[in-house]
């Protein structure tokens, strides 16, 4: 109950030494839709599930993996409409960097440029943090690369990752292959 107080600033810690609106960023997360990025020798491996919530909805308009470039491309767990905006916002930045330097960006590069996009709605006023966590995946220089990141812009290498509903097991399933 004490941390009900904190939960509306982001840079303001509860007094168990969390920073609330990311907690809650993460829980998003956690709840979100599993999804698992595998780097093999000659390319990476992009998967989530794709459950239709009503007979309704048009499959072909749901877009959980999106390419970003021809050698980037990324999958989430968390909030569609939070990924929808990072979506964008990795293809301007691509598109910007490739205006400059006339030559595709890198993926860790994009990668820190997302994850510092992130970061910055962790601390900036009138936003919330993402409730997102991505898998990023792409190829340079002839070698796959997988990073993830997460709502507080952290954001990590891997072999073989997990995330989203469950993400413990898979991780664990993972690690044992």
């Amino acid at each position: 109950m004490a941390e009900r107080g904190y939960s509306f600033s982001l840079t303001t810690f509860s007094p168990s030494g969390k920073l609330v609106q990311i907690e809650y960023a993460l829980a998003a997360v956690a709840g979100g839709a599993p999804s698992v990025g595998i780097k093999a020798s000659n390319g990476v491996v992009l998967a989530t599930e794709k459950k239709q919530k009503s007979i309704l909805y048009d499959e072909r308009s749901v877009h959980k993996v999106e390419p970003i470039t021809k050698h980037i491309g990324l999958v989430y767990s968390g909030m569609g409409p939070d990924y929808r905006v990072l979506v964008h916002r990795a293809r301007k930045l691509a598109q910007q960097y490739y205006l400059v330097y006339q030559e595709p960006i890198p993926t860790a590069q994009l990668v820190q440029r997302v994850a510092s996009v992130m970061q910055e709605y962790t601390q900036s006023g009138g936003v919330r943090p993402f409730g997102v966590s991505l898998l990023i995946c792409g190829w340079n220089e002839g070698r796959p690369y997988l990073f993830q990141s997460d709502p507080s812009g952290a954001y990590f290498a891997w072999k073989a990752t997990a995330m989203g509903k469950n993400y413990v097991n898979g991780k664990t399933f993972l690690e044992k292959r």
